[in-house]
């Protein structure tokens, strides 16, 4: 436990998600983290939400209901109202871990140059069920290039923090002009300024639905938006030299016949910093490699 308590600050845009709204604020209240500065943007709900963010309203700091021209507009109102130094999001139909909050904390007190963070990917069924898919081939550690790469595998926004001087540094907003990877080109500009550590502590998850989930629904699109932004990206530095290089190279890595080698080359290809991690006589640690 961290010896102080720095504020997180907590958004969650909303729009008639009253079959998950509740779960999700539990998620975040219940947690009894002593310097929570929680923020609620629902845009106009006339399913009963309302009536459920009232039920909890002495527990978050500012709440509105109100038209909005979207997600990423109500994310945008809500991290104006916002001045914690640890910042995040999570959907109303998603979830935090039970003393995420806590862990975040005490990681980024243990690791000051850890200014962006994702935890282990982890999923909720429809009746809010937590489950895990199977491990990835690097463990869930990323970099800009893994992300480049477009394997398949994405940053979880709902268990992902960052420190505020790094949203400073990169401009202090959601680009509203992506209507479903705003999170995919915000994370492209944290990028510029630094590494994304990952853990193998579960901090959120993602309710997987199955209807009216737009992540699912219009996942076309949002590849499109996606590789808009890519073609941005690797038009500012080494970008696309560097990205023909590391793709040869992982084929090539490919006929190595002994995993620990193969994997140590593409970790290092990939430019994936350490990883956090628990150790049972250390504790918590970054990892040998």
């Amino acid at each position: 436990m961290p010896p102080y308590f720095p504020k997180i600050s907590i958004v969650t845009p909303s729009f008639n998600q009253a079959a998950y709204l509740e779960s999700t604020i539990l998620s975040v209240i219940s947690q009894g983290y002593p310097n929570l500065e929680y923020i609620i943007i629902d845009g106009g709900s006339t399913d009963g939400s309302v009536d459920i963010i009232k039920k909890y309203e002495s527990k978050i700091a500012f709440w509105v209901s109100e038209r909005d021209a979207g997600l990423y507009d109500a994310l945008q109102k809500g991290f104006e109202k916002s001045t914690g130094e640890i910042m995040a999001w999570i959907n109303s139909d998603d979830m935090y871990h039970r003393k995420s909050l806590f862990l975040v904390a005490d990681i980024f007190e243990r690791f000051s140059k850890v200014r962006w963070l994702m935890g282990s990917n982890t999923f909720y069924d429809e009746q809010g069920n937590s489950f895990l898919y199977e491990n990835d081939a690097y463990q869930q550690r990323c970099s800009k290039w893994r992300m480049y790469l477009n394997d398949g595998n994405y940053i979880q926004q709902e268990s992902v923090f960052w420190k505020r001087d790094l949203w400073i540094e990169t401009g202090s907003y959601i680009d509203k002009n992506y209507a479903l990877a705003a999170d995919f080109e915000l994370w492209s500009r944290f990028f510029r300024k630094d590494e994304l550590y990952t853990t193998s502590y579960i901090l959120g998850g993602f309710r997987l639905r199955t209807e009216n989930q737009k992540s699912l629904d219009l996942r076309n699109q949002y590849i499109q938006e996606m590789k808009t932004v890519l073609n941005r990206e690797l038009k500012l530095e080494e970008g696309k030299a560097y990205l023909l290089y590391c793709k040869s190279a992982l084929k090539l890595s490919s006929l190595i016949p002994i995993k620990k080698w193969r994997d140590r080359i593409r970790i290092k290809l990939l430019k994936l910093p350490k990883k956090i991690i628990f150790d049972r006589h250390k504790g918590m640690i970054f990892s040998k490699r």
